[in-house]
């Protein structure tokens, strides 16, 4: 995969489905869980931007010729560390664009060869930087399926809730 197969127009409006998904959503519905471990959509948004942190660091690693692996790292620790329920959606998606728009001014710079350069990620694999990019794109969209499957457990459980 080279720049000139890397749809960075997609990578750009990789949040505009989920803030039309979530668009009139109330707090209360945004901070629903179906169950203590489960996440709600304002954690899955805030997953979203500890994404694009990573993301962001593994591309600049690949660029900087970096021969240690990219990071993983415990998604679920990261959420509950960070008591993501508590944040505030709007802010959330405002940092979710600024990494996309900072980085998408990075990938306007790189010439062929370094859309082509790559790292070794966590499972000890070639990645390239041309692939993350489609890669982020595709977790968000996985995303955006929970995000739908959230909302309808919420609707069903206030549709299963009797009051007396």
């Amino acid at each position: 995969m080279s720049q000139s197969t890397v749809d960075v127009q997609a990578y750009l409006q990789a949040y505009d489905e989920i803030e039309q998904e979530i668009k009139g959503l109330s707090e209360e519905q945004l901070k629903w869980k179906a169950a203590p471990a489960s996440w709600s959509i304002t954690e899955v948004l805030t997953h979203l931007v500890d994404h694009s942190i990573i993301v962001s660091f593994r591309i600049r690693e690949i660029l900087s010729g970096s021969e240690a692996r990219l990071p993983a790292f415990n998604q679920d620790a990261w959420v509950s560390g960070q008591k993501a329920n508590e944040g505030d959606v709007k802010e959330i998606l405002t940092a979710a664009r600024s990494f996309v728009h900072y980085n998408s001014l990075l990938f306007n710079r790189l010439t062929e060869e370094e859309w082509n350069k790559t790292g070794i990620n966590f499972k000890g694999e070639p990645v390239s930087i041309a692939a993350i990019v489609p890669a982020f794109v595709k977790h968000v969209g996985g995303h955006l399926a929970q995000i739908r499957r959230i909302k309808q457990g919420e609707t069903q459980s206030q549709g299963s809730s009797c009051t007396i």
